[in-house]
């Protein structure tokens, strides 16, 4: 399955990594496949001044910035710094941590799980016992039989 969610121009993504087939026409593709036009996208669409760019990279001062189509970009990121340092200066209240603190368990929560469930671990002192029991158990059965065929 390909996604190919990339606009009919051909511009997008990963076009340096994936070779993509060309897009079949609407009435070729599955419903399914078919672009939904969400409004009027198209005439919403602004590119952002290179001055702009320029500004928030701290290469041009504000006031050259500040005149014509770019004022409004210009409060519009302005704002923006300000939200995020109002944000960044937000702290969770002392009572808060502390209900949180208060109904965090105190001990390690158990974890009740079957035997036949549980992971079985052999020490090598392990692994010898059971080897030298088996062997006992197989010789005491060759004993058993030979016992019994006489």
């Amino acid at each position: 399955m390909v996604d190919d969610l990339r606009s009919e121009d051909g511009l997008g993504g990963f076009e340096s990594h994936h070779h993509r087939p060309a897009r079949r026409s609407e009435k070729e593709r599955p419903l399914a496949d078919r672009e939904v036009p969400l409004g009027h996208q198209e005439t919403d669409t602004r590119i952002l001044s290179p001055a702009i760019h320029q500004w928030l990279d701290g290469e041009l001062p504000e006031a050259s910035v500040r005149k014509g189509d770019t004022a409004r970009d210009v409060e519009f990121w302005k704002n923006i710094t300000v939200e995020v340092e109002r944000r960044r200066r937000v702290s969770t209240p002392p009572y808060l941590e502390g209900q949180i603190m208060e109904a965090l368990p105190q001990t390690a929560p158990a974890v009740i799980t079957p035997w036949y469930k549980r992971e079985f671990v052999i020490t090598p002192a392990r692994a010898v016992a059971i080897a030298a029991g088996l062997m006992v158990l197989a010789a005491a059965a060759a004993m058993a039989i030979m016992m019994a065929l006489q």
